[in-house]
Protein backbone atom coordinates (compact mmCIF):
# COMPACT_ATOMS: atom_id res chain seq x y z
CA UNK A 1 0.00 0.00 0.00
CA UNK A 2 2.79 1.97 0.82
CA UNK A 3 4.24 1.63 -2.82
CA UNK A 4 0.83 2.23 -4.68
CA UNK A 5 -0.89 4.53 -2.29
CA UNK A 6 1.79 6.96 -0.83
CA UNK A 7 -0.22 9.99 0.19
CA UNK A 8 -2.70 7.69 1.66
CA UNK A 9 -0.32 6.38 3.89
CA UNK A 10 1.07 9.55 4.34
CA UNK A 11 -2.48 10.65 6.08
CA UNK A 12 -2.74 7.40 8.33
CA UNK A 13 0.49 8.19 9.47
CA UNK A 14 0.29 11.61 10.33
CA UNK A 15 -3.48 10.75 12.37
CA UNK A 16 -1.73 7.62 13.52
CA UNK A 17 1.31 10.06 15.20
CA UNK A 18 -1.77 12.72 16.44
CA UNK A 19 -3.63 9.84 18.21
CA UNK A 20 -0.08 8.65 19.84
CA UNK A 21 0.75 12.33 21.23
CA UNK A 22 -2.64 12.41 23.11
CA UNK A 23 -1.64 10.13 26.19
CA UNK A 24 0.35 6.74 26.79
CA UNK A 25 -2.19 4.64 27.09
CA UNK A 26 -3.05 5.66 23.33
CA UNK A 27 0.79 4.94 22.60
CA UNK A 28 0.87 1.87 25.17
CA UNK A 29 -2.59 -0.14 23.19
CA UNK A 30 -1.11 0.84 19.96
CA UNK A 31 2.20 -0.79 20.20
CA UNK A 32 -0.06 -3.92 21.85
CA UNK A 33 -1.92 -4.43 18.57
CA UNK A 34 1.48 -4.71 16.69
CA UNK A 35 2.10 -0.78 15.13
CA UNK A 36 5.80 -0.86 15.34
CA UNK A 37 6.11 -3.96 12.88
CA UNK A 38 4.08 -1.99 10.11
CA UNK A 39 5.53 1.42 11.09
CA UNK A 40 9.05 -0.31 10.46
CA UNK A 41 7.64 -2.00 7.17
CA UNK A 42 6.72 1.26 5.86
CA UNK A 43 10.43 3.15 7.20
CA UNK A 44 11.62 0.45 5.18
CA UNK A 45 9.78 1.02 1.95
CA UNK A 46 9.93 5.26 2.56
CA UNK A 47 14.12 5.04 2.95
CA UNK A 48 14.45 3.51 -0.38
CA UNK A 49 13.71 7.02 -1.67
CA UNK A 50 10.38 9.04 -1.05
CA UNK A 51 11.58 11.38 1.42
CA UNK A 52 8.08 13.02 2.52
CA UNK A 53 6.86 9.38 3.69
CA UNK A 54 10.51 8.74 5.58
CA UNK A 55 9.26 11.82 7.60
CA UNK A 56 6.05 10.98 8.15
CA UNK A 57 7.21 7.18 9.65
CA UNK A 58 9.66 8.89 12.00
CA UNK A 59 7.68 10.86 13.44
CA UNK A 60 5.15 8.07 14.08
CA UNK A 61 7.74 6.75 15.12
CA UNK A 62 9.02 8.91 17.65
CA UNK A 63 5.47 9.45 18.78
CA UNK A 64 4.90 5.82 19.47
CA UNK A 65 8.21 5.21 21.17
CA UNK A 66 7.91 8.00 23.67
CA UNK A 67 8.28 6.25 27.19
CA UNK A 68 8.43 3.05 25.11
CA UNK A 69 11.77 2.34 24.42
CA UNK A 70 12.05 -1.65 24.72
CA UNK A 71 9.84 -1.35 20.99
CA UNK A 72 13.00 -0.70 19.36
CA UNK A 73 14.80 -3.86 18.29
CA UNK A 74 17.92 -4.35 16.90
CA UNK A 75 17.14 -3.82 12.93
CA UNK A 76 14.98 -0.65 14.22
CA UNK A 77 18.22 0.61 16.01
CA UNK A 78 20.24 -0.15 12.83
CA UNK A 79 17.84 1.46 10.36
CA UNK A 80 17.77 4.42 12.90
CA UNK A 81 21.93 4.96 12.26
CA UNK A 82 21.42 4.22 8.35
CA UNK A 83 18.28 6.80 8.09
CA UNK A 84 20.48 9.45 9.77
CA UNK A 85 23.69 8.88 7.99
CA UNK A 86 21.54 8.54 4.18
CA UNK A 87 19.48 11.89 5.08
CA UNK A 88 22.68 13.82 6.79
CA UNK A 89 21.74 17.07 4.87
CA UNK A 90 18.09 17.02 5.70
CA UNK A 91 17.05 19.08 8.46
CA UNK A 92 13.81 17.88 8.50
CA UNK A 93 14.25 14.12 8.66
CA UNK A 94 17.98 14.54 10.80
CA UNK A 95 15.25 15.85 13.55
CA UNK A 96 13.15 13.74 13.37
CA UNK A 97 15.34 10.91 13.41
CA UNK A 98 17.11 12.20 16.48
CA UNK A 99 14.02 12.42 18.61
CA UNK A 100 13.29 8.90 17.87
CA UNK A 101 17.20 8.54 19.30
CA UNK A 102 16.58 10.24 21.99
CA UNK A 103 12.67 8.59 22.93
CA UNK A 104 15.25 4.86 22.52
CA UNK A 105 17.71 6.13 24.83
CA UNK A 106 15.73 7.53 27.81
CA UNK A 107 16.29 4.99 30.55
CA UNK A 108 17.64 2.38 28.22
CA UNK A 109 20.87 1.43 28.51
CA UNK A 110 20.96 -1.40 26.16
CA UNK A 111 19.76 1.06 22.92
CA UNK A 112 22.62 3.82 24.29
CA UNK A 113 25.40 1.25 23.81
CA UNK A 114 23.71 0.02 21.07
CA UNK A 115 23.31 3.06 19.07
CA UNK A 116 26.90 3.93 20.35
CA UNK A 117 28.62 1.10 18.57
CA UNK A 118 26.26 1.90 15.65
CA UNK A 119 27.91 4.74 15.46
CA UNK A 120 25.05 7.43 16.39
CA UNK A 121 27.64 9.48 18.56
CA UNK A 122 28.95 11.76 14.93
CA UNK A 123 25.86 11.72 13.51
CA UNK A 124 24.71 13.47 16.51
CA UNK A 125 27.76 16.34 16.81
CA UNK A 126 27.64 16.55 13.17
CA UNK A 127 24.00 17.34 12.93
CA UNK A 128 24.93 19.90 14.97
CA UNK A 129 27.76 21.50 13.11
CA UNK A 130 25.77 20.57 10.13
CA UNK A 131 22.72 22.40 10.69
CA UNK A 132 23.89 25.02 13.32
CA UNK A 133 21.36 27.45 12.48
CA UNK A 134 18.61 25.60 12.33
CA UNK A 135 17.38 25.56 16.23
CA UNK A 136 15.24 22.21 16.35
CA UNK A 137 17.87 20.25 15.15
CA UNK A 138 20.19 21.66 17.64
CA UNK A 139 18.02 21.47 20.39
CA UNK A 140 17.18 17.95 19.74
CA UNK A 141 20.49 16.88 19.14
CA UNK A 142 21.86 18.78 22.53
CA UNK A 143 18.88 16.93 24.42
CA UNK A 144 20.16 13.12 22.68
CA UNK A 145 23.95 13.86 23.80
CA UNK A 146 22.69 14.43 27.18
CA UNK A 147 21.08 11.13 27.19
CA UNK A 148 23.72 9.38 26.21
CA UNK A 149 25.59 10.34 29.39
CA UNK A 150 22.96 9.68 31.90
CA UNK A 151 22.60 6.56 34.02
CA UNK A 152 19.36 6.10 34.29
CA UNK A 153 18.12 2.38 33.94
CA UNK A 154 17.59 0.49 37.30
CA UNK A 155 17.56 -2.41 35.18
CA UNK A 156 21.40 -2.27 34.57
CA UNK A 157 24.36 -2.39 37.30
CA UNK A 158 26.04 0.46 35.70
CA UNK A 159 25.91 2.57 32.59
CA UNK A 160 28.58 3.87 30.10
CA UNK A 161 27.52 7.53 30.50
CA UNK A 162 31.11 8.35 31.72
CA UNK A 163 32.88 6.17 28.44
CA UNK A 164 29.95 8.04 26.67
CA UNK A 165 31.05 11.04 27.85
CA UNK A 166 34.52 10.37 26.67
CA UNK A 167 34.00 9.31 23.00
CA UNK A 168 31.62 12.72 22.20
CA UNK A 169 34.46 14.90 23.53
CA UNK A 170 38.04 12.97 22.37
CA UNK A 171 36.49 11.49 19.35
CA UNK A 172 33.33 13.78 17.95
CA UNK A 173 34.51 16.90 19.34
CA UNK A 174 31.72 17.60 20.82
CA UNK A 175 33.28 20.55 23.14
CA UNK A 176 33.95 22.64 20.50
CA UNK A 177 30.83 21.40 18.25
CA UNK A 178 28.91 23.05 21.37
CA UNK A 179 30.75 26.11 21.81
CA UNK A 180 31.13 26.90 18.21
CA UNK A 181 26.79 26.51 17.82
CA UNK A 182 26.27 28.81 20.76
CA UNK A 183 27.60 31.72 18.61
CA UNK A 184 25.37 31.27 16.00
CA UNK A 185 22.47 31.67 18.51
CA UNK A 186 23.42 34.91 20.47
CA UNK A 187 19.36 35.66 20.77
CA UNK A 188 17.67 32.38 21.38
CA UNK A 189 18.15 31.81 25.30
CA UNK A 190 16.25 28.59 25.07
CA UNK A 191 18.80 26.94 22.72
CA UNK A 192 21.63 28.56 24.60
CA UNK A 193 20.51 27.07 27.57
CA UNK A 194 20.23 23.74 25.88
CA UNK A 195 23.90 23.82 24.73
CA UNK A 196 24.91 24.87 28.45
CA UNK A 197 23.27 22.44 29.81
CA UNK A 198 24.64 19.87 27.48
CA UNK A 199 28.32 21.19 27.72
CA UNK A 200 27.82 20.82 32.39
CA UNK A 201 27.55 17.00 30.89
CA UNK A 202 30.56 16.66 28.98
CA UNK A 203 33.36 18.18 31.34
CA UNK A 204 33.53 15.47 33.29
CA UNK A 205 37.56 14.94 33.23
CA UNK A 206 40.12 18.11 34.26
CA UNK A 207 41.61 17.91 30.61
CA UNK A 208 38.30 18.69 28.99
CA UNK A 209 36.74 21.83 31.91
CA UNK A 210 40.36 23.16 30.40
CA UNK A 211 39.12 22.51 26.58
CA UNK A 212 36.62 24.68 26.97
CA UNK A 213 38.41 27.40 28.46
CA UNK A 214 40.92 26.70 25.62
CA UNK A 215 38.21 26.57 22.96
CA UNK A 216 37.38 30.64 23.93
CA UNK A 217 33.63 28.40 26.28
CA UNK A 218 34.51 30.28 29.40
CA UNK A 219 34.25 34.09 28.04
CA UNK A 220 31.05 32.61 26.34
CA UNK A 221 29.70 31.87 29.40
CA UNK A 222 30.87 34.90 31.44
CA UNK A 223 29.77 36.96 28.69
CA UNK A 224 26.24 34.79 28.98
CA UNK A 225 25.40 35.63 32.28
CA UNK A 226 26.27 39.27 31.95
CA UNK A 227 24.32 40.09 28.98
CA UNK A 228 21.41 37.37 29.57
CA UNK A 229 20.55 38.14 33.28
CA UNK A 230 16.97 38.19 32.34
CA UNK A 231 16.64 34.59 31.07
CA UNK A 232 16.34 32.40 34.34
CA UNK A 233 16.71 29.49 32.64
CA UNK A 234 20.08 30.51 30.89
CA UNK A 235 20.94 31.79 33.86
CA UNK A 236 20.91 28.46 35.42
CA UNK A 237 22.14 26.49 33.23
CA UNK A 238 25.22 28.40 32.88
CA UNK A 239 26.26 28.14 36.58
CA UNK A 240 26.06 25.14 36.37
CA UNK A 241 28.58 24.74 33.05
CA UNK A 242 30.60 27.01 35.35
CA UNK A 243 30.65 24.91 38.39
CA UNK A 244 31.41 21.60 35.99
CA UNK A 245 34.39 23.21 34.46
CA UNK A 246 35.36 24.45 37.75
CA UNK A 247 36.33 21.49 39.11
CA UNK A 248 39.54 22.08 37.34
CA UNK A 249 41.89 24.21 39.60
CA UNK A 250 43.70 25.85 36.89
CA UNK A 251 40.09 27.23 35.61
CA UNK A 252 38.90 28.04 39.09
CA UNK A 253 41.58 30.94 38.85
CA UNK A 254 40.53 31.33 34.98
CA UNK A 255 36.35 32.10 35.88
CA UNK A 256 37.81 34.41 38.57
CA UNK A 257 40.37 36.41 36.38
CA UNK A 258 37.27 36.78 33.90
CA UNK A 259 35.21 38.50 36.16
CA UNK A 260 32.94 35.37 37.15
CA UNK A 261 32.41 35.91 40.35
CA UNK A 262 31.31 39.07 40.06
CA UNK A 263 28.64 37.53 37.00
CA UNK A 264 27.80 34.66 39.98
CA UNK A 265 27.20 37.19 42.66
CA UNK A 266 25.10 39.70 40.52
CA UNK A 267 22.69 36.94 39.41
CA UNK A 268 22.07 35.12 42.75
CA UNK A 269 21.18 39.16 43.31
CA UNK A 270 19.16 39.44 40.58
CA UNK A 271 17.18 36.33 40.73
CA UNK A 272 17.03 35.94 44.70
CA UNK A 273 13.51 34.60 44.15
CA UNK A 274 14.51 31.47 42.58
CA UNK A 275 15.71 28.85 44.73
CA UNK A 276 17.76 27.47 41.68
CA UNK A 277 19.34 30.28 41.03
CA UNK A 278 20.55 30.57 44.52
CA UNK A 279 21.09 26.80 44.74
CA UNK A 280 23.60 27.02 41.47
CA UNK A 281 25.08 30.33 42.27
CA UNK A 282 26.22 28.78 45.95
CA UNK A 283 27.44 26.07 45.04
CA UNK A 284 29.35 27.69 41.60
CA UNK A 285 31.19 30.35 43.98
CA UNK A 286 31.50 26.96 46.32
CA UNK A 287 33.79 25.18 43.91
CA UNK A 288 35.71 28.27 43.24
CA UNK A 289 36.57 29.14 46.92
CA UNK A 290 37.64 25.07 47.52
CA UNK A 291 41.37 25.25 48.38
CA UNK A 292 41.66 28.45 46.71
CA UNK A 293 41.96 31.50 49.92
CA UNK A 294 42.92 34.16 46.82
CA UNK A 295 39.30 33.04 45.43
CA UNK A 296 37.68 33.09 48.79
CA UNK A 297 39.04 36.75 49.18
CA UNK A 298 37.56 37.57 45.74
CA UNK A 299 33.95 36.31 46.45
CA UNK A 300 33.65 37.51 50.27
CA UNK A 301 35.22 41.20 48.77
CA UNK A 302 32.25 40.81 45.75
CA UNK A 303 29.66 40.25 48.48
CA UNK A 304 29.24 36.93 47.86
CA UNK A 305 28.96 35.67 51.21
CA UNK A 306 26.36 38.12 51.75
CA UNK A 307 24.24 37.15 48.72
CA UNK A 308 24.69 33.63 50.53
CA UNK A 309 23.32 34.54 53.74
CA UNK A 310 20.74 36.18 51.56
CA UNK A 311 19.46 33.16 50.27
CA UNK A 312 19.49 31.08 53.27
CA UNK A 313 17.29 33.39 54.78
CA UNK A 314 14.70 33.93 51.36
CA UNK A 315 14.42 30.02 50.83
CA UNK A 316 14.71 28.45 54.38
CA UNK A 317 12.78 25.32 53.38
CA UNK A 318 14.84 25.03 50.45
CA UNK A 319 17.55 22.30 51.31
CA UNK A 320 19.66 22.79 48.58
CA UNK A 321 19.89 26.23 48.44
CA UNK A 322 20.50 25.77 52.78
CA UNK A 323 23.05 23.10 52.15
CA UNK A 324 25.41 25.05 49.40
CA UNK A 325 25.51 27.96 51.13
CA UNK A 326 26.91 26.17 54.11
CA UNK A 327 29.18 24.26 51.99
CA UNK A 328 30.02 27.72 50.24
CA UNK A 329 30.42 29.26 53.69
CA UNK A 330 32.93 26.47 54.85
CA UNK A 331 34.64 27.00 51.89
CA UNK A 332 35.18 30.88 52.46
CA UNK A 333 36.62 30.52 55.95
CA UNK A 334 38.21 27.07 55.54
CA UNK A 335 42.00 28.38 55.09
CA UNK A 336 41.45 31.96 55.31
CA UNK A 337 40.20 32.54 59.58
CA UNK A 338 40.26 36.36 58.63
CA UNK A 339 36.72 36.32 56.69
CA UNK A 340 35.08 34.37 59.60
CA UNK A 341 34.13 37.43 61.70
CA UNK A 342 32.86 39.39 58.84
CA UNK A 343 30.78 36.54 57.52
CA UNK A 344 29.41 35.93 61.18
CA UNK A 345 28.53 40.32 61.85
CA UNK A 346 26.18 39.25 58.74
CA UNK A 347 24.21 36.61 61.23
CA UNK A 348 25.79 33.68 59.83
CA UNK A 349 25.69 31.21 63.09
CA UNK A 350 21.61 32.01 63.56
CA UNK A 351 21.27 30.88 59.90
CA UNK A 352 23.23 28.01 59.39
CA UNK A 353 22.18 26.96 62.99
CA UNK A 354 18.15 27.43 61.44
CA UNK A 355 19.26 25.29 58.36
CA UNK A 356 20.48 22.65 60.92
CA UNK A 357 17.69 22.11 62.73
CA UNK A 358 15.11 22.59 59.96
CA UNK A 359 16.86 19.86 57.86
CA UNK A 360 18.72 16.42 58.41
CA UNK A 361 20.58 16.94 55.03
CA UNK A 362 22.42 20.09 56.23
CA UNK A 363 23.50 18.21 59.62
CA UNK A 364 27.01 17.51 58.23
CA UNK A 365 27.61 20.45 55.94
CA UNK A 366 26.11 23.16 58.94
CA UNK A 367 28.82 21.49 61.86
CA UNK A 368 31.47 22.23 59.07
CA UNK A 369 30.93 25.41 58.40
CA UNK A 370 29.88 26.34 62.31
CA UNK A 371 33.16 25.41 63.39
CA UNK A 372 35.49 26.46 60.54
CA UNK A 373 33.84 30.09 61.47
CA UNK A 374 34.87 29.08 65.13
CA UNK A 375 31.40 28.65 66.48
CA UNK A 376 30.70 26.28 69.22
CA UNK A 377 29.82 22.83 67.70
CA UNK A 378 28.96 19.76 70.00
CA UNK A 379 30.62 16.52 67.96
CA UNK A 380 29.43 12.88 68.48
CA UNK A 381 31.80 10.23 68.41
CA UNK A 382 28.99 8.16 66.32
CA UNK A 383 30.72 4.90 66.92
CA UNK A 384 33.38 3.36 69.58
CA UNK A 385 35.53 0.74 69.98
CA UNK A 386 34.86 -2.26 72.66
CA UNK A 387 36.35 -4.30 72.68
CA UNK A 388 37.51 -5.17 69.64
CA UNK A 389 34.00 -4.39 68.10
CA UNK A 390 32.28 -1.28 67.10
CA UNK A 391 29.50 0.20 68.92
CA UNK A 392 26.96 2.98 68.56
Amino acid sequence: MARSHPQEVSAHLARFCEQCKQQKACRFLAAEKGAYPILLATWKLAAAGDQGLLLQALNALSALTDGQPDLLDTQGLQLLVATLARNADSANVTCSGIRCVRHACLKHEQNRQSLVKAGVLPLLTGAIARHSRCADVVREACWALRIMTFDDDIRVPFGRAHDHAKMIVQENGGLKVLIEAAKAFPDNPSILSDLCSTLSRLAVRNEFCQEVVDLGGLNVLVALLANCNDHQDLVKQVLSALRAIAGNDDVKDAIVRAGGTETIVSAMTRHLASPQVCEQSCAALCVLALRKPENSRVIVEGGGALAALQAMKAHPQEVGVQKQACMLIRNLVARSQTFSQPILDLGAEALISRARATHRDCEDVAKAALRDLGCHVELQELWTGQKGNLAP
